[in-house]
């Protein structure tokens, strides 16, 4: 039997979870979903995952992971 680990929660990673209701995708002002396994904020509709470092949202377009890599 394989055990998974357990994954963090918002809070767990630094991240304010109030804020996290707040956040919209910056390119199509859609919501977002959180990963946390990733410690990522997903905008399915733009198709990019934002990244939390150090407890920060990073809401930058530079900075987010397209979907389909």
């Amino acid at each position: 039997m394989t055990e998974s680990l357990p994954v963090p929660s918002a809070a767990a990673l630094g991240v304010d979870p109030k804020l996290l209701e707040i956040l919209v995708c910056p390119v199509t002002k859609s919501t977002l979903r959180f990963d946390a396994a990733k410690a990522e904020l997903i905008s399915d509709a733009a198709g990019l995952a934002f990244p939390i470092r150090d407890g920060i949202p990073i809401m930058l377009v530079d900075e987010a992971r397209r979907l389909d890599d």
